[in-house]
């Protein structure tokens, strides 16, 4: 239920971010808002969601 999943950012609109889930990426888009994403995230950033938070992989 708590486990990992890996996102990369695909795309940035004003206060929202659209991800795309690494492993599955002919599904949609998800939509987030950038105040729950680390702040130095950009297009292309990739980020991991475990324990319902956001962290930016290296």
């Amino acid at each position: 239920m708590f486990e990992r999943v890996d996102y990369y950012v695909a795309k940035i609109d004003g206060d929202y971010a659209y991800l795309q889930q690494v492993e599955k990426p002919d599904e949609e888009l998800k939509c987030v808002a950038r105040a729950l994403l680390p702040p130095e995230i950009n297009e292309g950033t990739k980020v991991a969601y475990e324990m319902m938070q956001y962290t930016v992989l290296a």
